[in-house]
């Protein structure tokens, strides 16, 4: 994303607005959570003194949409990237808005467990482990698929598969849904009109990914691909369950 030299650079610009200025710090370190001393320390050691002057709370609060105000400090947003990118001041690396995006998705999960998953998910990232990044966010997403179809959807669920294995236990939770192979889990869930035709068979592709990641192979991983995937589960599955 940003590096300390790029970001000493940035900040430098005599027309930097305050606006911009804020949004930079909040987008260096791979978008990660600063409070508003951060903040501040961040800007004095890449040379922006003058932000002493600044009511940096205020500057925060004017942001709007283009930051957002968490327990633990504040975050950028991935309107607030495309606002940087749009004016000229940040390339967009396909990681980094792939980031943002699952971690704007990570405010509507309240499932504990599915939460830790995507929140691990969001650190792999940060740290540059595509692979581990690629795992996770599918774990979350089945996580978030079984906790609809325990919610929602576990009778149909158990009366298709008893159709198809006669020795299914009927599942009542989580960890019976797990039972089944994931790739069948998925079948399952285009009949009982879940998800459709085309979705199944692009999660299925997330899955395939997400077999050849967590096992020793050659296969090589670019920041593209791993967007891809990402964005594929967020549009499918996060925003939709």
């Amino acid at each position: 994303m940003l590096s300390s030299h790029d970001l000493k650079k940035l900040l430098a610009s005599p027309d930097l607005s305050r606006r911009n200025a804020i949004l930079l710090i909040l987008a260096f370190n791979e978008c990660s959570i600063k409070r508003v001393l951060e903040i501040k320390s961040l800007a004095k050691s890449h040379g922006l003194r003058r932000i002493e002057k600044w009511n940096i709370s205020q500057v925060l609060k004017d942001l709007g949409d283009k930051a957002v105000r968490l327990d633990e400090g504040w975050e950028v947003t991935p309107q607030g990237i495309h606002e940087l990118s749009a004016t000229g001041l940040l390339a967009q690396s396909p990681l980094v808005m792939a980031n943002s995006s699952l971690r704007g998705s990570l405010f509507n999960i309240s499932e504990k467990n599915t939460h830790a998953f995507v929140s691990e998910a969001i650190a792999a990232l940060e740290h540059g482990l595509v692979r581990s990044a690629i795992v996770l966010s599918w774990v979350g997403a089945a996580s978030t698929l079984y906790d609809y179809v325990v919610a929602n959807k576990l009778q149909e669920f158990n009366a298709e598969a008893l159709r198809r294995d006669a020795k299914w236990k009927l599942a009542k939770n989580q960890d019976d849904l797990c039972k089944m192979k994931e790739f069948s889990f998925l079948e399952v869930l285009e009949v009982i009109s879940i998800i459709g035709k085309n979705c199944k068979k692009e999660l299925q592709d997330c899955l395939a990914r997400r077999n050849s990641c967590g096992h020793p192979n050659s296969l090589a991983i670019g920041e593209s691909m791993v967007a891809a995937h990402i964005e594929m589960l967020i549009l499918n599955v996060y925003l939709k369950f």
